[in-house]
């Protein structure tokens, strides 16, 4: 599942744009890859994200992936239930599975995240 009104990193993280407020998340397709979700790491409110850095990861039986930031800017909100059930971004990816809330330091930066078409083009392949 793919939805259009957000954009999507090629290391498949998801970005929700309201304003110069950024919600992350890991796409639907990354948590199928990953399987079942066991842990999740994340930043401090307050914490300064840099582009292309990691800002915390994500534990599956299978494996740990770290989560790329496709913005740089400062974490005003994570999703402290994931803390509790981290599984709740299996079943709810692009919902209730949001990872964290960052006010974006560079705006320009959301030119270089793919559109809806060009990330599932990468995944189909």
């Amino acid at each position: 599942m793919v939805l259009d009104n957000l954009l999507y990193t090629e290391t498949h993280e998801w970005v929700k744009v309201d304003g110069d407020v950024v919600t992350l998340g890991i796409t639907d397709y990354a948590q199928h890859e990953l399987g079942d979700i066991v842990y999740v790491e994340l930043p401090a409110i307050g914490d300064e994200l840099t582009i292309g850095e990691a800002l915390g990861s994500i534990e599956a039986v299978k494996a740990v992936e770290d989560i790329i930031s496709p913005v740089s800017g400062e974490v005003l909100e994570i999703n402290e239930e994931l803390e509790d059930t981290p599984e709740t971004i299996n079943s709810s990816a692009f919902e209730n599975g949001w990872l964290v809330k960052v006010k974006i330091s560079d705006s320009s930066e959301l030119e270089n995240l793919l559109k809806a078409d060009a990330y599932k083009a990468i995944i189909e392949d």
